[in-house]
């Protein structure tokens, strides 16, 4: 009779399931391991099957919906000034490259523009987008020229 394997697994699989590519979809990550790769893959497929066979994945999307309409907000909100969020290889980073910009009520989000002697964000909208651009003054700041 083989002798049951000891120590960490050495093969994992992680799953993230995603609503969509939007960073505020919903999304399940879940893992498995195994001490063959044969064992971790069956694993997956097991994992994968018992999640839609009890209807996590169904359940997943309706938590969320309501754990969104609880929310009151609060101090340790992402505010005005922050950064935004990008998803990369599954973590949340700050995308420090588009500053937000308190105020900027730009719909369509912005991208940062650096030449020799100013420096501007631009709205991504269609056609170049109509929101006003918002060029970044001596302290740092981005604002309207009005």
């Amino acid at each position: 009779m083989p002798s049951a394997p000891t120590g960490p697994a050495p093969f994992e699989i992680g799953f993230t399931l995603k609503a969509n590519g939007a960073h505020g979809a919903e999304w399940m990550t879940s893992r498995v391991s195994g001490h063959e790769a044969k064992e971790t893959a069956q694993r997956g497929a097991e994992l994968l099957t018992a999640l839609k066979a009890e209807g996590l994945m169904e359940l997943t999307p309706k938590a969320a919906e309501y754990f969104r309409g609880q929310y009151k907000g609060g101090a340790g909100d992402q505010g005005a000034g922050a950064a935004p969020k990008r998803l990369n290889n599954g973590r949340v980073e700050q995308d420090t490259a588009t500053p937000r910009t308190v105020g900027d009520d730009c719909p369509h989000g912005r991208s940062l523009v650096s030449k020799a002697n100013w420096t501007a964000l631009f709205c991504d909208g269609p056609d170049g987008g109509k929101c006003e651009p918002l060029w970044k003054q001596k302290d740092g700041s981005f604002k309207a020229n009005k």
